[in-house]
């Protein structure tokens, strides 16, 4: 399996060696908490009401704290990856379009500025990998394998324009070179998921797998309720049943392959997560929706917040839609927006 990511890649290198930074002055578990903190302060948590969203406990920190130490221990940006921004929902009463918008530009954006505040606290900073995971279900949602290149052609421009070298790019092409992409598909499943009855039993019985599978699945009824209104609500409703099945599968095997290629990383997800799992869900931009998307929805710009709404939201409020670069690329509420070039 290969190693090589997009952008950011230099930054990545520095991982490989210990002496490229010294160490802080500060104590290092000291140090590696505060680190901590910043990323907890974005938790996507999957628990309602917990004294650990207030102010995360010991045991929230348990899964990550030594990992984070070795990188201070080593002089290095602490290395964070995260599966996200695989393409476009093709669901237009939640996005624009099926190229990256203001939804991507501002969140990669935070991703730097999350790099960038770690800076603060820690001279080396951190890095984040954004392993893309698009062309991992692309077949089960129905989305051609060139709008997926195109999505990430897309992405990696705003990559480069955002600047700071903190970002980077790892999909599974790299992972898996010179396959077609059905064959690297088959490969991923064969080699690193346990079969679809394995995972049917997981989601009777445990509860993480469970919230994963429902989350999956009302993305896909609130989807075919619009790709496929022909179809009865029963037959939307058990089709829907068995692509989210198909998509969990393939995102646990690609969670597994990225905890083999990137065993020492910082685990970042895009789902809720429980507050002490290994995992951390982590917010990219702000949302009421705990499970919304920069490729679920769209910016809404109230005048004082940016946003992520579902397309038919930002509408039903009377927003207005911004072009940019002659594609659209958020909404604005409450007055009138000028057409921007750039």
């Amino acid at each position: 399996m290969s190693t090589t990511v997009d952008n950011g890649s230099e930054r990545l290198q520095e991982l490989e060696r210990p002496q490229a930074h010294p160490r802080p002055d500060d104590d290092v578990e000291s140090v590696a908490t505060r680190i901590l903190r910043m990323v907890f302060a974005r938790r996507r948590s999957a628990e309602e009401k917990s004294l650990c969203d207030v102010a995360p406990c010991a045991d929230c920190f348990a899964p990550h704290l030594s990992k984070v130490i070795r990188y201070i221990d080593a002089g290095v940006p602490v290395h964070f990856i995260i599966p996200a921004f695989p393409a476009k929902s093709r669901n237009r009463r939640k996005t624009l379009g099926r190229l990256p918008d203001m939804a991507e530009t501002l969140a990669i954006e935070s991703l730097q500025g999350f790099c960038d505040q770690i800076s603060a606290v820690y001279r080396p900073g951190a890095i984040v990998t954004i392993c893309s995971d698009g062309h991992v279900f692309s077949d089960t949602l129905g989305i051609p394998d060139v709008h997926v290149d195109d999505y990430g052609d897309e992405l990696r421009r705003v990559i480069r324009s955002t600047g700071g070298g903190s970002v980077g790019l790892y999909g599974l092409r790299d992972a898996m070179p010179e396959m077609s992409w059905d064959d690297r598909r088959r490969r991923l499943l064969a080699e690193y998921s346990d079969g679809i009855d394995a995972l049917r039993e997981a989601i009777r019985t445990e509860p993480a797998a469970r919230r994963m599978f429902n989350g999956i699945h009302r993305f896909m009824v609130e989807d075919n309720a619009v790709l496929l209104p022909d179809l009865s609500a029963t037959k939307r409703r058990n089709r829907s049943k068995e692509t989210a099945y198909a998509v969990v599968q393939r995102s646990q095997a690609w969670s597994r392959l990225m905890g083999e290629i990137f065993p020492d990383a910082v685990r970042l997800s895009i789902h809720p997560q429980t507050n002490h799992s290994e995992k951390i869900g982590f917010h990219l931009l702000r949302t009421q929706d705990s499970w919304l998307t920069p490729w679920h929805g769209v910016v809404l710009d109230d005048g004082t917040n940016y946003s992520l709404v579902k397309r038919m939201h930002a509408e039903e409020l009377g927003a207005r839609l911004v072009w940019r670069n002659s594609r659209p690329s958020h909404f604005v509420l409450g007055r009138t927006p000028e057409i921007e070039t750039q």
